[in-house]
């Protein structure tokens, strides 16, 4: 066994956890991951998002650029065991040396505020994959979950938790806000997609060797990519919308043409992307809710499509899929589900791999 993870906010979360002076290492830490554990679990390439919260960053570019430093600065005191990917060629490099790979990523695109120049930074800084967009707009594009929606549902949910236990309102507020997080989740953005800028950073994207990456994208901006360019691309860190109606979760139309461009969509372990529950439902996330997505987008695309994309430390824990040591058990599964070990290989690292070689220079 071998895992290539397309999408995990370890870095993220360890620079928060210094920022509060409760620092923790990528060493070795009690988060969803670290270099010890995935190194027991046979991890060949973890590429590791520099997440920006857009609403929350006084300066977008500021705080990705000290994401960044923190990132290099675990680089140098793990050298011993985790080396870069600047290149496809170095991921069987650091392998053969008996290194982990660590591609880094960036999860928004507005981080760049629309410029050119930025984006070329963040290649030259290594960045090989770019989420275009988080939940907010940005100037390249527009994601599937609507601000309005969001209002709606953070006030639907206000009213019903300061709703007494003991009220005759409490039921109607909490249908209330039901109604409104069905909304927020299950209406994706069907209009607005990547904007002008948006399609010329695509476009210089392929030109860099950096890989578009479509998760938390609108419907409408998925296909935009699909037009906009000629090379595979990617969805990090998205299920299946069929198996899970969310928003963030790709439609079968969409698996069928990730496929057919030779892209691959990463297997995302929160719960709430895996299987629905009624709002106060406790929802600690399976490993049968994956495998059934699995079954589900290999049965619309084809086994080529299929990657893992754990979302790990970006995620509130799934019970039975609580970090890199779960890894095994997951393989378990799906052998148990009747994925053969060639159909294993592809699924955890043989399908992302194809699609390193065929774009990142």
């Amino acid at each position: 066994m071998k895992v290539i993870d397309m999408h995990c906010d370890t870095i993220s979360e360890l620079f928060a956890l210094k920022q509060k002076g409760t620092p923790e290492a990528l060493r070795s830490n009690g988060r969803h991951m670290d270099l010890l554990r995935m190194k027991e679990s046979r991890y060949l390439v973890q590429n590791f998002a520099l997440f920006v919260m857009l609403e929350k960053a006084e300066d977008p570019w500021e705080h990705v650029c000290s994401l960044y430093r923190h990132y290099r600065e675990e680089l140098e005191k793990n050298s011993d065991i985790l080396a870069p990917v600047l290149r496809y060629s170095d991921i069987a490099s650091n392998e053969a040396a008996g290194k982990l790979s660590s591609m880094l990523t960036v999860e928004e695109g507005g981080v760049c505020g629309g410029e050119i120049g930025k984006l070329c930074r963040l290649y030259d800084m290594g960045v090989r994959m770019l989420t275009l967009t988080w939940n907010f707009d940005n100037e390249i594009g527009h994601p599937n979950y609507s601000r309005l929606l969001n209002t709606q549902l953070r006030v639907a949910m206000e009213e019903w938790k300061h709703t007494g236990p003991d009220s005759p309102d409490r039921e109607r507020k909490r249908e209330r806000a039901q109604l409104a997080y069905s909304c927020y989740s299950h209406m994706p953005n069907l209009t607005e997609g990547l904007t002008e800028r948006g399609r010329e950073f695509v476009t210089k994207m392929e030109e860099l060797g950096m890989i578009p990456d479509v998760s938390h994208l609108s419907d409408a901006g998925f296909y935009d990519v699909l037009e906009t360019t000629k090379k595979p691309f990617v969805a990090s860190h998205s299920n299946a919308r069929e198996v899970c109606h969310s928003v963030r979760n790709m439609k079968d139309d969409m698996i069928r043409r990730l496929a057919d461009r030779g892209g691959v969509m990463g297997l995302n372990f929160c719960a709430d992307f895996l299987e629905e529950k009624l709002l106060g439902e406790k929802n600690p996330g399976s490993i049968a809710a994956v495998v059934r997505h699995a079954k589900h987008i290999v049965s619309v695309g084809g086994i080529e499509v299929l990657g893992l994309g754990s979302d790990f430390d970006g995620i509130e824990t799934n019970e039975e899929l609580p970090g890199a040591q779960s890894m095994g058990a997951l393989w378990e599964a799906l052998s148990r589900a009747g994925f053969s070990e060639d159909q294993l290989d592809k699924i955890f690292y043989k399908n992302v791999l194809r699609v390193y070689e065929d774009t990142i220079k």
